[in-house]
């Protein structure tokens, strides 16, 4: 009997995920991964960790080993682009980037994972030297090499997202940054007043210097940058770090693939796009989120892999027996030693989706008052809810300390659609060695409910 044939395309947390999935859960399939870059399976992700000498090199900051899928019985391409699908005859046309050479392959499934890009920035001298972007391999080793250059003195990074990441990098390694943003605090897009007011504070008093309400109008030097170009002048620096966000690499799907308008790829309950056979995941699509109700970017590799898992599970049914059931999203943010967890929707996005929501936030101390503040962390915990249902969209949390736990309970909570009640009144553990007698979550909960009452 003949194999069938499964090509892959783009093997991050998607590809990676699919691959041995279907490698573990079927018999008598050949599966093809496709990796454009060298290097196979970056995680981005854990750039940071790695640029503070916190992993045990960059070549081990992956998901996996081009020889494990091989030991598997898959096949790994690096340096291949995917160019162009012929649907009819279900063929992928592959370039080789060393050699050149162009060919076909055969696929009865063919899973897109190709992701996304890190954006640039269309503005004059961007092509100058030292103008670096913060996404994947090549560029996590320039911007190493570029933390230990002692000519490298001042530092400019643009987007107060992602980007507050290379600036915390960049001053433990002695260098003067300046965070630039065109918005109005650091992490804006992300995070409620509160918690953006509490990472201005911290970026300010480990010594960033923040360039709020900036906008990026080009770069100059004669050869390597000297300046960044703003409306409200010019930023001296011998290097920029770009980190404005993504853009999805589906150009060369245009035509045959249908696509937003943003480049995104259009696909079913099933992962399915317009095209037979052909399916698409990860970070160029808009999965189902549960509290939006509605399909919107997620850009998680969490997210990619519980699409991925998905799909191999239902991979050669002719109709899926059920639909995704959805994601809800989470993501952490921290910048020296302070870390907020973000799950679900914040209250500007279920607003701009038509949902009547609210906002609580809960600030406390995490134990009883008799522990000594230097082993009591000031806590902060917020519930975004819907004010009709009482349903839970989002929350987040916000310390020194770790309390990821209690966001994780957050993201659980909104995926099986629970109500501030059934938060309010659930039951945890109690102990001062952790806790107070009423856990944050019930607190937070308790307090919207008591904020309804009185309106």
């Amino acid at each position: 009997m003949e194999k069938r044939k499964v090509v892959i395309v783009g093997a991050s947390h998607g590809g990676h995920e699919a691959a041995f999935e279907i490698l573990n859960n079927y018999e008598n399939v050949d599966v093809t991964l496709l990796e454009q870059s060298d290097y196979v399976s970056f995680m981005s992700c854990g750039m940071k960790l790695y640029l503070e000498g916190k992993t045990t090199g960059a070549d081990d900051v992956r998901n996996f080993r081009p020889e494990d899928l091989k030991n598997r019985g898959g096949h790994m391409l690096n340096n291949t682009q995917a160019t162009d699908i012929n649907t009819y005859k279900k063929t992928v046309s592959v370039k080789d980037l060393k050699t050149g050479e162009t060919r076909e392959l055969p696929y009865d499934k063919l899973i897109i994972s190709s992701g996304v890009n890190p954006a640039s920035l269309d503005l004059p001298g961007i092509d100058l030297k030292n103008v670096f972007l913060m996404r994947g391999y090549d560029w996590a080793q320039k911007i190493n090499d570029a933390q230990h250059d002692d000519s490298i003195k001042n530092v400019a990074i643009i987007g107060a997202g992602n980007g507050i990441a290379a600036a915390e990098v960049m001053r433990k390694a002695g260098k003067n940054v300046t965070l630039i943003d065109a918005g109005k605090k650091p992490l804006e897009n992300y995070l409620n007043d509160i918690y953006t007011d509490e990472f201005e504070k911290i970026l300010t008093e480990n010594n960033i210097n923040l360039a709020m309400e900036t906008k990026v109008e080009g770069f100059t030097g004669s050869d390597k940058v000297e300046a960044v170009k703003t409306n409200n002048g010019e930023i001296k620096t011998d290097l920029v770090i770009i980190a404005v966000g993504v853009t999805p690499n589906t150009a060369w799907l245009d035509g045959t693939v249908d696509l937003y308008d943003n480049g995104y790829i259009k696909t079913d309950e099933y992962f399915r796009t317009n095209v037979p056979d052909i399916y698409a995941i990860g970070d160029a699509i808009f999965p189902f989120s549960i509290p939006a109700n509605r399909r919107v970017p997620i850009p998680s590799a969490i997210a990619a892999r519980h699409e991925a898992q998905y799909v191999v599970e239902h991979l050669f049914e002719t109709t899926p027996s059920r639909p995704f059931a959805g994601i809800v999203g989470a993501q952490v943010l921290e910048a020296f030693g302070l870390h907020a967890v973000t799950t679900g929707i914040n209250l500007k996005n279920a607003k701009r989706v038509g949902i009547n929501a609210k906002e609580v936030i809960f600030k406390d101390s995490l134990r009883p008052d008799y522990i000594p503040a230097k082993e009591n962390p000031e806590i902060y915990i917020s519930l975004v809810y819907n004010a009709d249902t009482h349903q839970v969209l989002g929350g987040s949390t916000l310390s020194t300390y770790d309390i990821t736990g209690q966001a994780n309970v957050l993201s659980l909570a909104i995926r099986n659609r629970l109500t501030l009640e059934d938060l309010a009144e659930t039951d945890f553990f109690f102990s001062p060695t952790f806790d107070r007698q009423w856990n944050i979550i019930n607190l937070v909960a308790q307090k919207a409910l008591s904020y309804d009452k009185i309106v």
